[in-house]
């Protein structure tokens, strides 16, 4: 696991520019670091830098790498697991090999495939290859987006472009300006859900894009995509077979690596049957001494039956606080998910024992497992009402003040496309133009960020149309952007077996009763985990990682700091900051339970604080 920084162009001192960029990454890869430089006029030129974690081929792993004539070079980021059998190709082909690393079979596999390289790859990356014969940058990223990739830009025509948004601060030619149109989308999704990003000019590459950058040109291709449209016909059973055969396939590959493997756990299904499946020597778990706030108990307990080594911490409110403007200057974008919080922490107690842990991210999006994707035993009755009436029904709810019961009947209606936005839903849009300054009420509605992620999916069912949304939106948005830098803040390899294309490919033609089944959410993985995990933490309800916030923010000490947030002069610049105040008074006195939107709102003016001013 690493950290690439690059960009084109010619610029007084590219040398020492990119050496400081790479510092900037210090804790994505404290092991070594890497740079090139080459070109003497603005289209052929490249400079590139490189921090590396060592996990694989130790000694040979460096970067930049090059192919045997030094024509191309490559940083990288991720593991490519399927590395072995597209090296054996390659040899094969006639390409000969110096290390026995995954990076050089990128680059070979470029040379031998050209831009469908991508498509074969199995594993979580970001990458990019500068070819010096033809002048072309080619770079990817991982089909569920588990590795960043961001790029800037320039006024100049440059671009710079790399692993973390931070880096580009010590360019010359990156302007740390906030984004306006971001703030909105942000208010209600409590994430940064654009290519776009807080930055001005600055942009994420889509998970499951490749791009070709010639001549000052970008070029962006989806090379991988979900598809919901085929169901096999596997009995439950045999179903539930498949799943557990492909999950500790998964992890066999996913365990691969020259140093000590750990898995994170909590109590719940999703991390116990990785963890039970892998068998590792360590396992780490994080919790608050509130009650329903702590799962280190249950996770403990897994441990000793499993007869592995279990590390806990219980992380207090002092603590946390104080971590916060270090968690969101990791995060680069502002991103209010409270779990980001503890996941800080977990990976710091991680990386104290191992340099690589496997985690049990993605389950839910593959195989149904939220909350929101059930229904209530009152919709189910409701659907029994004609589809066409229902959605007329919803047709003129939409049009209505609300009422009670406008929410159930345009959710009734069967089409997501009008009610679901992914599985956080924070300020209801106009809520958020109520607190926003004129200058900052812009950017996309939640139904332009989400419609053209339904265009492409207009046939499936309501439960795949939802999933298909999260998997593209809530999971590199939220989910798998604080799981990358939350553990790569700590030097710490996070990798996540249920997010493999393979096991994708199976999930993704299971019927939807299997999933949801009546009585629970992801059926079919419970099914299969209790063939490895007893009972209980097959079947055990989801709880998430939550974070005691509602309660903290009632007492004094943390109430005062949040307030003085929101009577800054940089509050003053965004919001109303009377209506701030409201929010948070309410809450204090009982009045309203208002801890998400503080929380969200908090959460952007110490990101601000971190990266504008």
């Amino acid at each position: 696991m690493c950290g690439f920084i690059g960009f084109t162009g010619i610029i007084d001192q590219r040398e020492d520019v990119i050496r400081k960029m790479a510092d900037r990454i210090v804790h994505r890869g404290p092991d070594s670091d890497g740079y090139h430089v080459s070109g003497e006029s603005p289209f052929d030129s490249i400079t590139l830098g490189f921090r590396r974690l060592s996990i694989i081929d130790l000694a040979d792993g460096s970067q930049p790498m090059y192919n045997e004539d030094g024509g191309m070079v490559i940083v990288y980021n991720g593991e490519v697991y399927n590395f072995m059998e597209l090296r054996e190709e390659l040899i094969k082909a006639g390409h000969k090999f110096k290390t026995r690393c995954d990076s050089e079979v990128i680059i070979h596999g470029y040379e031998e495939w050209g831009t469908s390289l991508a498509s074969k790859l199995r594993g979580m990356f970001a990458f990019v290859i500068w070819d010096t014969k033809t002048s072309t940058l080619y770079g990817a990223r991982d089909p569920f987006g588990i590795k960043p990739f961001y790029y800037y830009n320039a006024p100049s025509g440059n671009i710079l472009f790399g692993s973390e948004i931070k880096s580009f601060l010590d360019h010359p030619e990156f302007k740390a300006e906030v984004n306006e149109r971001a703030l909105r989308p942000y208010l209600t999704f409590q994430y940064s859900s654009m290519e776009e990003t807080f930055f001005k000019n600055t942009y994420k590459l889509p998970p499951a894009h490749y791009f070709t950058l010639k001549d000052g040109k970008m070029e962006k291709v989806r090379y991988w995509d979900v598809d919901f449209s085929k169901k096999h016909d596997l009995t439950y059973d045999q179903c539930a077979e498949q799943i557990d055969a492909r999950v500790h396939e998964s992890v066999n590959a996913h365990r691969i690596s020259d140093v000590k493997v750990g898995a994170f756990l909590s109590g719940g299904v999703d991390s116990s049957y990785i963890t039970a499946t892998l068998m590792p020597n360590d396992t780490f778990s994080v919790g608050f001494e509130q009650k329903n706030f702590d799962e280190t108990g249950e996770a403990k307990e897994l441990s000793e039956r499993l007869g592995v080594q279990n590390y806990l911490k219980h992380i207090t409110a002092d603590e946390c606080f104080e971590a916060f403007p270090t968690i969101q200057y990791h995060m680069d974008e502002p991103q209010s998910n409270p779990s980001s919080v503890p996941l800080y922490f977990l990976s710091q107690l991680a990386a104290e024992h191992v340099t690589v842990v496997l985690s049990g991210e993605g389950a839910d999006e593959i195989y149904a497992g939220y909350e929101w994707y059930d229904e209530t035993p009152m919709m189910q009755k409701y659907k029994k009402i004609p589809g066409a009436l229902r959605r007329g029904l919803a047709n003129i709810a939409e049009k209505l003040p609300y009422f009670k019961g406008h929410d159930f009947i345009i959710k009734g209606s069967g089409v997501p496309e009008n009610y679901f936005i992914g599985q956080a839903l924070v300020f209801p849009e106009d809520e958020a133009e109520a607190i926003l300054k004129d200058k900052y009420k812009v950017g996309p509605t939640a139904r332009q960020v989400t419609k053209p992620v339904y265009d492409r999916v207009k046939g499936l069912s309501e439960l795949e149309k939802k999933q298909y949304l999260d998997l593209n939106l809530w999971l590199p948005g939220d989910i798998l952007l604080k799981a990358d830098k939350m553990s790569m803040a700590h030097s710490l390899e996070l990798r996540v077996p249920y997010l493999d294309k393979i096991v994708m490919a199976e999930a993704q033609e299971i019927p939807a009763g299997y999933k949801i089944d009546g009585n629970d959410t992801k059926a079919v993985l419970r099914t299969a985990a209790n063939k490895t995990l007893p009972d209980e933490w097959a079947h055990r309800p989801k709880k998430g990682f939550p974070v005691p916030i509602r309660a903290w923010l009632r007492e004094d000490k943390y109430y005062n700091i949040v307030r003085e947030a929101f009577t800054s002069p940089v509050a003053e610049e965004y919001f109303d900051t009377e209506a701030l105040l409201k929010l948070l008074d309410d809450h204090k006195s009982g009045a309203a339970n208002n801890q998400r939107k503080i929380w969200t709102v908090y959460t952007f003016l110490v990101w601000h604080k971190q990266f504008i001013a």
